[in-house]
Parts: C-alpha cells; structure tokens; sequence
C-alpha cells in the first residue's frame, strides 16, 4: 500500500502558476511510477501528466504539453506537478496517482490515489 496526498491547489487568475505536489508514503517510492489526473464537474477523469520511476520519462496529455511540468523528487517520495498559463478550461480537481512496473496513460492501470486537490482558474 501506498498513500497519497495532494497539496498546493487553490484560486489563480488565468495566466497564472500553480505547483501541485503529491506527498507519498507506505512503500518504496521509486518503485511507483506516477501520475497526475483531474477531473472537472460532470466530467470523467482524464490523464494530465505521468512519470517513471526513476524520472527520466515523462508524458503529457496534449492540453498540458508546453505548460505543465511532471517532475519528482525519489529522495523526497514526492511528485510535483508545475502548472504554467493556467486557463479556466483548467479548473478540477487534480489527483495523483501510484502504480508499480511502467508508467502508463490509461487512468485504470493505476492503483493507488490520492484524495484531490481543487484547482480554479478565473479568467
């Protein structure tokens, strides 16, 4: 078991930042691949961004390419998410997710979640 937890969410004004982080414990982290998912109302959860386990492959859904930065820190059993021109089509609520073995893009192949962050951006 892993346990997830999500911080740095809040209320942004379009063109603005916001980085999330995803603060894990339970078991080894490096052994995770992870991933960032948000979900805005009415909406299913859809793939923002994921990456290895050792950091060195990252992937991008097209609408956050050039935006949004996936990075984690093994030593700190954290993974952050840097969001950059923020639009209002952002707002969700964003979640970490762990899986052991590959990194995957498919919300399904991940077994460990966190609890959600609120992301609003105002235009």
């Amino acid at each position: 078991q892993v346990q997830l937890v999500e911080s740095g969410g809040g209320l942004v004004q379009a063109g603005g930042s916001l980085r999330l982080s995803c603060a894990a414990s339970g078991r080894t982290f490096s052994n995770y691949a992870m991933g960032w998912f948000r979900q805005a109302p009415g909406t299913e959860r859809e793939f923002v961004a994921a990456v290895s386990r050792n950091g060195g492959g990252t992937f991008y859904a097209d609408s956050a390419k050039g935006r949004f930065i996936i990075s984690r820190d093994n030593a700190k059993n954290t993974v952050f998410l840097q969001m950059n021109s923020l639009k209002p089509e952002d707002t969700a609520v964003y979640y970490c997710a762990a899986r052991t073995l590959l990194v995957t893009m498919r919300r399904n192949d991940y077994d460990y979640w966190g609890q959600g962050t609120q992301v609003t951006v105002s235009s």
